[in-house]
């Protein structure tokens, strides 16, 4: 591997690259939904496209540089994060501690020129992640994911306040709900596949610490409740609030009929496939309506 290729793939590591574009996806989705409902153009909002991008970016990336720096003392026990750059010395704490500060100065300061909303928004969900999730919660108690998925849920906000600097609009607030809700089975999921690290940890992921059965009841509830948020996107979108629908109760008879074959970590793995497909194609269908949208006037 060349020198490049080490240090792209260190810093990759660092910031959590894959998180980072994940997560642009739902935040795209709530910022062409918004140029569609409120008539912009695509040409009318690129500087705001872009400075929501890079805000966005430079936010998750800030968040998940800070979490890798509180975290190594139980990312070294973990298999799947031993060998974060944090966690083998690759990178300096002082380094990733600068590293995380720029850019969370920068990306406040890059959605402050879309609208003030949306740097606020940025800022609140970089807290979010850092003190209430990762320095209070996640040692503590079993809703720490509950609590995590508040951060993870503010980048469709960000989006729609880059363009329009109210969300109080119900298909706005129907992708917070569902991409908070979202999070519940994908990351129980994770917990259950990786058992015996997060015990060896002792980090107290539902599953770990109420077992099997709770966990699939506590999924299904969030399950249905992610159904019924698909209904406020009918206040935009027929179609949007169909596609929601379909695709949430087929995620809940995957989850019930996967549950019966008795195998707790076959059921985990299906329901983990099942939340990276639902992300992509639902959010990926609000970008598409909202651009054919503004594109064709609709």
């Amino acid at each position: 591997m060349s020198k490049f290729k080490e240090i792209r793939t260190t810093l990759d590591q660092t910031v959590k690259i894959g998180i980072v574009k994940s997560n642009l996806v739902p935040m795209f989705a709530g910022l062409t939904l918004a140029m569609y409902t409120y008539d912009f153009g695509l040409i009318d909002k690129i500087p705001e496209m872009i400075f929501a991008t890079i805000g966005t970016a430079l936010i998750i990336a800030a968040a998940g540089a800070f979490n890798n720096l509180y975290d190594r003392d139980i990312d070294m026990i973990m298999e799947r994060t031993k060998v974060r750059p944090t966690v083998t010395g690759d990178v300096s704490f002082r380094m990733t501690l600068w590293l995380a500060i720029i850019m969370a100065v920068l990306g406040v300061g890059s959605l402050a020129l879309t609208t003030s909303l949306a740097s606020i928004l940025g800022f609140l969900g970089l807290f979010l992640y850092v003190v209430p999730y990762t320095m209070w919660t996640k040692r503590r108690t079993i809703w720490n994911t509950e609590i995590g998925s508040l951060s993870g849920a503010v980048p469709p906000l960000i989006g729609w306040a880059a363009v329009y600097p109210d969300i109080s609009h119900p298909a706005v607030l129907g992708l917070f709900v569902i991409a908070i809700l979202w999070q519940m089975p994908h990351f129980y999921a994770i917990a259950i596949r990786r058992h015996d690290d997060y015990k060896a940890a002792n980090v107290p992921m539902l599953p770990v610490v109420k077992g099997i059965k709770r966990t699939y009841y506590q999924t299904n509830i969030y399950l249905i409740i992610m159904i019924l948020a698909s209904f406020l996107l009918g206040s935009l979108s027929l179609g949007l609030m169909l596609v929601g629908l379909l695709l949430g109760g087929l995620w809940l008879i995957i989850s019930i009929v996967a549950f019966r074959q008795e195998n707790s970590k076959k059921w985990a793995k299906t329901l983990f496939i099942y939340s990276l497909l639902y992300m992509t194609v639902m959010f990926s269908t609000i970008i598409i309506y909202s651009l054919m949208g503004i594109i064709f006037n609709l």
